[in-house]
């Protein structure tokens, strides 16, 4: 098992866009155990590749729906519903702050899987949100920068208050 160091905000890194992967090798299923070894040690229920500081399209979702770790490699959304709904929303990156983000309420995502297979998945409720927050993430838009810049000041206030209240 290995756990990562996380990047954490305000680490630019989180604003970069992610390359896509060309090599579906050793090394990428290397990375994609230590992202949910991180993701777990966290906790959280999704992390991508730059969370750790690798600027790579990965993504490793471990939902509470029981349904196991996935890895999506080079995910893109190729289909969204013009219909939204709410979820909280935080990230390991800024831990100890949530913020209800609106975002379509079904999608369909388009990846390869660890063997380099191209996938489809059609997503709903918690899924689809996750997706859309960590392909946020690989695009280098860090989920608070979808808040009014009022409620992202609000937050991010609220995190550093929490963060310097932790390191005393």
């Amino acid at each position: 098992m290995t756990v990562r160091p996380i990047v954490m905000v305000p680490d630019q890194r989180l604003r970069q866009t992610a390359r896509p992967v060309t090599s579906f090798d050793a090394a990428l299923c290397a990375l994609a155990e230590d992202l949910r070894d991180t993701m777990r040690a966290a906790p959280g229920i999704g992390i991508t590749a730059p969370h750790i500081g690798v600027l790579q399209r990965v993504v490793v979702l471990d939902l509470p729906d029981g349904s196991g770790p996935r890895t999506y490699v080079n995910p893109e959304i190729v289909w969204s519903s013009d219909e939204t709904t709410r979820h909280e929303e935080g990230s390991i990156s800024m831990p100890g702050v949530v913020e209800t983000i609106e975002r379509a309420a079904r999608i369909r995502v388009r990846y390869h899987d660890l063997a380099g297979n191209q996938q489809t998945e059609e997503a709903d409720g918690l899924r689809a949100a996750c997706h859309q927050h960590e392909v946020d993430q690989l695009n280098g838009l860090f989920w608070t920068q979808r808040l009014s810049p009022l409620k992202r000041s609000r937050l991010l206030a609220r995190y550093e208050k929490a963060r310097r209240a932790g390191s005393r």
